[in-house]
């Protein structure tokens, strides 16, 4: 048996487009305690060379606005909500409120900017739950992206809609009751 191997001539004119597209994750469970894997996700791409931008839309309390955020390592980029506390209502104040829509609207801004390849939006869930980000601008956000950017979505009761679009589900469960 005799294999010939030809090699490819492309022509200069054309563009070969081999990026690859980036995924929607949604990491959801019962309970709020499992970021610390995502955030060690997050932290491993990143070490890898990946750009990474953390978005926590409803922990506040360090004064770490999108203004000020924090860089975990040199890829990785970590915001929180400037405000003095931790949301877990959807009673917020005037100044809140316009905190989480600042930060909301930046994060919009950057990824459409091209500036991460992945960004995780913790507890987005609760932020739509709650009525303090409409889902359908979510839901826009998503598709509107650049495609190669990796999306990782968290929080208690993902809404239908946001499961529809996604690429991978991961529902974290207790396999024992203490």
């Amino acid at each position: 048996m005799v294999s010939q191997i030809e090699t490819p001539v492309f022509d200069s004119d054309r563009v070969l487009n081999l990026s690859i597209e980036g995924l929607v994750q949604v990491f959801t469970s019962f309970h709020r305690n499992f970021f610390t894997g995502v955030m060690a996700q997050a932290l491993r791409i990143a070490g890898q060379g990946t750009s990474v931008l953390v978005v926590q839309f409803l922990k506040g309390g360090i004064g770490q606005g999108h203004d000020r955020p924090v860089q975990l390592s040199q890829n990785l980029d970590w915001i929180r909500c400037d405000i003095p506390r931790c949301i877990d209502t959807p009673e917020l104040d005037d100044a809140e409120v316009v905190a989480l829509l600042e930060l909301w609207q930046y994060t919009q801004a950057v990824v459409h900017q091209g500036k991460y390849d992945l960004v995780v939006l913790d507890e987005l869930s609760l932020a739509i739950n709650f009525g303090l980000i409409p889902q359908a601008e979510v839901l826009a956000f998503l598709k509107q992206r650049p495609r190669q950017v990796d999306v990782i979505l968290t929080g208690p009761e993902m809404p239908q809609a946001i499961l529809d679009v996604a690429d991978q589900i991961t529902e974290l469960r207790r396999s024992h009751q203490p």
